[in-house]
């Protein structure tokens, strides 16, 4: 069976990342690549079957977020470890993976030496996230999350609608949109519209 190394699993869309990525765990004398996916769908099958020590996860996956595909591994295995390996480094976006379950998060610029320090601490079971964005974290600690209703108009301004479509497509009045709007702009220390879109994407709270 594992002959004592961790058996790993990647999923990744892009093959010459799981490639690179197959090549530096083959490399560890106590690891071994056990399979690859490269969509969610298939890293939850994946899951199934071999059961892998240790999970490397992107985040953005053809069929599904990686944060979904998670959930459902989880939702089978309770004790799954996952490690998210994304280019994307938006606090909320880090803050919404830890809270599903994630045991760390690494961007695909980390350098080799802290991806193979990660899978094994992730192994031994600690948490592993890395320095600059830990820090990240931290910065937004304690700030007001932006609501459910606030993240939708959010979307909307980004899509280049005015308040008043906004207000016919969310149901509620100009008055109410341009109230939702100044408590965004509060929430994320933005001077206008355009600049709360800006930080809004940069921290992960929406997609464009």
């Amino acid at each position: 069976m594992s002959d004592g190394r961790i058996r790993v699993l990647t999923a990744d869309d892009h093959p010459l990342l799981r490639e690179g990525i197959a090549a530096i765990i083959n490399n560890q004398p106590d690891m071994i690549l056990v399979s690859q996916a490269s969509t969610g769908r298939e890293a939850i099958q994946m899951h199934r079957e071999h059961r892998p020590d240790v999970t490397l996860m992107d985040l953005r996956l053809p069929d599904m977020s990686g944060v979904e595909s998670m959930i459902a591994i989880r939702a089978e295995a309770p004790g799954a470890r996952i490690v998210i390996l994304s280019t994307f480094d938006g606090d909320v976006e880090i803050q919404r993976a830890l809270q599903a379950g994630a045991n760390g998060y690494l961007l695909k610029s980390s350098p080799q030496k802290q991806l193979v320090e990660a899978i094994r601490q992730v192994h031994a079971g600690k948490r592993r996230i890395a320095p600059e964005l830990a820090a990240q974290l931290a910065e937004h600690l304690g700030e007001e999350n932006l609501s459910e209703r606030e993240i939708a108009v959010l979307k909307l301004v980004a899509d280049g609608n005015r308040n008043r479509e906004i207000g016919e497509r969310l149901f509620i009045t100009e008055e109410t949109v341009k109230v939702h709007i100044r408590h965004i702009m509060e929430k994320l220390v933005a001077n206008d519209r355009t600049q709360a879109v800006a930080i809004a994407v940069r921290r992960g709270i929406i997609q464009l």
